[in-house]
């Protein structure tokens, strides 16, 4: 896989680094003061910065449970295998929460390999001047993302930019976010822009969206000045004046994105088949700006796997341990937690979105050969009138991947002998994720690790941002904000907008989100910064309780508690209890918990 290859490096307190290249099979000690010897060793402390994002504790795996729960997903499960109900996912969880202190510690050991990284790096002394401005640009941006992840969950936090190199007096008091908001942009602006910025521009990184561009900095500085836009929401304030000011500057970072040749893919699959299937942009198009890189599939000794498609993917079969079964005769196993509300099925089906709904919504499952367990997928179980519309006009789907089964037509066609529809309607809406799919997936695959990659910026997402905060900062639609979002609709092959005014186009922006950004982790923060978060999912509850066979996981799994259960302390992540039983400093938890 053409990834960074992750050192993967666990800190210790006493300033003692245990590390290990993906292709090592036994971790080494040493201290930071005895490494950076050469440039070879300095980049492989980088890429031990750039590994806290894929740890299991972070984009691996917890995050899907930490930041899936919102309106438009919840916590399903199979018939077999239901899920659990405790949790932040599900509104149900305490301030020892595992998930969330893992979380918390992950992304502070991340903060203290960056600190470490930008104490050290002179010390390589072979290192270029070229190549020592884009690793400290690099370290730089990463350390202040990690920053912004904690404020988005946990507002103000404790801040520091020096290594922990003792155990001694480790308790660090909250810093006011607005501080760190402050320190996160500076430090994003500076790494991107001006005459020493020292992050490279996509197209010098052939658009391969593993490292740090400029293009991704740029588009996270506009992701954090429309977040801290809506704090007031979650503080219960009054606006601070300055709101017009950060949709203006997310309008402007996001407007940089456009001039670095990137674009939107054709089809909108071809991003997740790519994601998949070990892609890179491999349309020329350039829509993956940046992405979580996992490798392995636990099938080798490169142990950086991930969840992906694993967690969150369509039903399958378990055929992990059939070596023979290969290919398109293995789709993947996927446990199906995180399952649509009806509430973004009705969103496709009224805007006429079919080619997103069909992707995003499972229309199918896997079965296999005579309906015996354990042999080879053969075909696929469709929903009542998907089935020829899937084969005839989105067939594509198939152009990047082997053929399973005997083909009725050529090897660019989706269809598959054994393919057969459901004859009865489908009441249910809630349906499965199928955003990522593993059978894109190389061979062999494991039961419970995959190597999808997991978007955190698409282009996409870059131009919405820049439709709404133009709305906002023009007190309506301009001809640019209007532009940027019928760019995404067209591409999804829908009506394209205008003639709204300011709060027509607000929530036009808020649906084409749902519709295009689903499944990726965005809703949450994005009904946060909305202030509507609560009331979203309490609307919910009546959803749910009135849904009947349009919503079976209701009666299965008693969802309509998920949303019931949501109060204003969820606008928060608890500190972890774990974290003020050592920490002295930190006096009192977030409002509710």
């Amino acid at each position: 896989m053409k990834i960074i290859k992750y050192a993967l490096c666990a800190f210790l307190f006493g300033g003692l680094v245990s590390a290990c290249n993906f292709l090592d099979k036994e971790p080494y000690k040493l201290s930071p003061e005895k490494y950076f010897n050469n440039a070879a060793e300095a980049e492989s402390f980088l890429t031990g910065v750039y590994a806290i994002l894929g740890q299991s504790t972070f984009y691996g795996d917890n995050f899907m449970y930490l930041a899936g729960g919102d309106d438009l997903q919840h916590y399903g499960g199979t018939s077999t295998r239901q899920p659990a109900d405790k949790g932040l996912i599900c509104a149900n969880t305490v301030s020892s929460d595992p998930a969330v202190t893992g979380m918390w510690y992950t992304l502070y050991s991340g903060i203290n390999r960056a600190n470490m990284f930008l104490e050290n790096v002179d010390r390589a002394t072979d290192l270029t001047d070229e190549k020592k401005a884009q690793y400290i640009a690099e370290a730089r941006f990463l350390r202040a993302f990690y920053y912004f992840t904690l404020v988005q969950n946990w507002g103000d936090v404790p801040f520091k930019t020096e290594s922990t190199n003792t155990v001694v007096d480790l308790s660090l008091p909250r810093t006011d976010r607005d501080k760190i908001y402050d320190f996160i942009v500076t430090e994003m602006s500076e790494v991107a822009d001006g005459e020493h910025a020292g992050l490279l521009h996509a197209s010098e990184l052939g658009y391969k969206p593993g490292r740090v561009s400029r293009s991704a900095a740029w588009g996270i500085l506009a992701r954090v000045y429309l977040f801290r836009a809506g704090e007031y929401h979650r503080m219960k304030t009054q606006p601070s004046g300055k709101e017009t000011e950060y949709f203006a500057k997310a309008s402007e970072y996001a407007q940089k994105v456009m001039n670095e040749g990137h674009d939107l893919v054709d089809n909108y699959w071809d991003v997740f088949i790519d994601l998949c299937s070990d892609q890179y942009n491999s349309t020329g198009k350039y829509e993956s700006i940046w992405e979580v890189e996992f490798a392995g599939g636990n099938q080798t000794d490169v142990k950086a796997a991930g969840r992906w498609g694993n967690n969150v993917g369509l039903e399958g079969p378990d055929l992990s341990n059939n070596s023979d079964v290969v290919g398109k005769n293995d789709p993947g196993y996927s446990y199906q937690f995180i399952f649509a509300t009806p509430k973004l099925f009705d969103l496709y089906t009224a805007n006429g979105d079919y080619e997103r709904f069909y992707w995003n919504l499972a229309p199918f499952k896997y079965v296999e050969k005579d309906n015996k367990s354990k042999v080879s997928v053969t075909g696929r179980y469709f929903v009542k009138g998907s089935m020829r519309k899937i084969l005839d006009e989105f067939h594509n789907w198939g152009e990047k991947t082997y053929s399973y089964g005997e083909y009725t037509g050529t090897a660019e066609n989706y269809h598959q002998v054994g393919d057969f529809e459901n004859p009865s309607e489908v009441k249910d809406k809630g349906r499965a994720c199928a955003k990522f799919r593993r059978e894109y997936e190389a061979d062999k695959k494991d039961k419970n690790y995959t190597c999808i990659n997991f978007p955190i910026l698409r282009y996409s997402d870059v131009l919405l941002m820049i439709a709404e905060a133009e709305n906002e900062v023009n007190g309506g639609p301009n001809e640019l904000a209007y532009r940027c979002i019928n760019m995404v609709r067209s591409r999804a092959g829908i009506s394209t907008l205008s003639g709204l005014d300011q709060t027509g186009f607000r929530q036009a922006v808020k649906d084409e989100r749902a519709m295009e950004l689903c499944f990726e982790f965005t809703r949450r923060y994005d009904l946060i910064r909305w202030g509507e978060f609560v009331t979203n999912m309490h609307e919910m509850v009546n959803v749910a309780l009135s849904a009947g066979d349009e919503w079976k996981q209701v009666q299965t799994n008693s969802v309509h508690n998920y949303f019931k259960n949501v109060t204003e302390a969820y606008n928060y992540f608890p500190i972890p209890d774990q974290e003020m039983s050592v920490n002295k400093a930190i006096t009192e938890n977030n409002p509710g918990w």
